[in-house]
């Protein structure tokens, strides 16, 4: 019988800087950006004790502030976590090679081929991760990745809960729709206009009245998945699509110069990145967010691949120049595409 094990690490950005800084432990923090909560940015994690007050993940740094003002704010270290996620993962793939690294404070394993009980199994790579790290996971085993994922998050922090398909009706059915994979406001905005709220309410559905309101290919998906129904298999290895750099102004600026500099020192960041990794470009994108939140991008396609600086600058400078910068902007991006090595 297949075995998915999803792992998911417990608020780790501030676990990290409470393992770290033991006079964190207990106090409500809050990773974002340079650690000022005065300034432009967001919320990347909080600890259990700042999410009490409301703080959640991509929320602004000042709104932050404004639900928890005795906070301890701190900057990301990206390094740093980087250097824990690493041991995680070398823990998970000593225990299966098949792994998805979802990212990084989370991943999928396939524990099908291991013949132990999964209960065993998790309580093996909690307790490594502890012993190396000190820090806590939160486990999902299930029949497929769709339930691995919804089952690790049903007893954080530091939980373990094992779904078979029998669990479905009692266990998924009455959480809320958000819960599904894919599931985002607008979605779940929709449902509740048509009066479905739980997993179960939205499996009482028919394939037909699902695509009717959602689309053949979401449609299929949403009728699946409330039933917990998932054949997607593990990828362990893909291809970067694009690489990007951006980065938000912290006053609106209506600067060229500034603009500028900034853009070259983004294209400088991206191509680094590409020589790093061993890739090289052809399709060069710029995105300007405006104070008002209005974003528009330009791209240009050059006639070959590239590694080049200069070119890749050059051409981020021709679409910047396809941008009436009549506004004060507020985010300036460079992605460059159509990647190969």
């Amino acid at each position: 019988m297949r075995r998915i094990l999803h792992i998911d690490m417990d608020a780790f950005f501030a676990s990290v800087e409470q393992k770290r800084h033991p006079e964190l432990i207990g106090k409500p923090v809050v990773i974002g950006g340079d650690g000022d909560p005065t300034k432009r940015g967001v919320v990347s994690t909080a600890s259990y004790e700042a999410r009490k007050f409301g703080i959640h993940s991509a929320m602004p740094l000042r709104t932050a502030y404004k639900l928890c003002p005795y906070a301890v704010f701190l900057p990301v270290d990206y390094d740093e976590y980087m250097r824990v996620s690493k041991i995680v993962k070398n823990i998970l793939k000593g225990i299966s090679p098949v792994m998805e690294d979802v990212g990084i404070d989370e991943a999928f394993l396939d524990i099908s081929q291991i013949e132990r009980p999964s209960e065993e199994i998790a309580n093996e790579i909690k307790r490594t991760i502890k012993d190396e790290t000190g820090l806590t996971c939160s486990i999902g085993i299930a029949t497929n990745k769709l339930l691995a994922k919804i089952a690790s998050d049903m007893q954080k922090p530091d939980g373990l809960t094992i779904l078979t398909e029998k669990d479905v009706v009692e266990r998924i059915w009455p959480l809320p729709v958000r819960k599904l994979q894919g599931v985002g406001p607008k979605t779940e905005a929709h449902l509740k206009g048509i009066g479905i709220t739980t997993i179960g309410e939205l499996a009482s559905m028919s394939v037909d009245e699902l695509i009717e309101h959602f689309g053949k290919s979401f449609g299929h998906y949403l009728y699946e998945a409330s039933r917990g129904i998932d054949e997607s298999s593990l990828i362990t290895h893909w291809e970067p699509k694009s690489t990007s750099r951006e980065v938000t102004f912290q006053k609106d600026t209506d600067h060229w110069q500034f603009i500028a500099k900034t853009l070259a020192g983004l294209s400088r960041e991206v191509v680094d990145d590409m020589r790093q990794t061993g890739y090289m470009g052809k399709t060069v994108t710029v995105k300007i967010k405006f104070h008002d939140f209005k974003v528009v991008t330009r791209a240009k396609t050059l006639d070959n691949y590239t590694v080049s600086l200069e070119e890749i600058r050059k051409a981020a400078f021709e679409c910047l120049g396809r941008i009436e910068l009549k506004k004060k902007v507020r985010l300036i991006g460079i992605r460059v595409g159509n990647l190969k090595k």
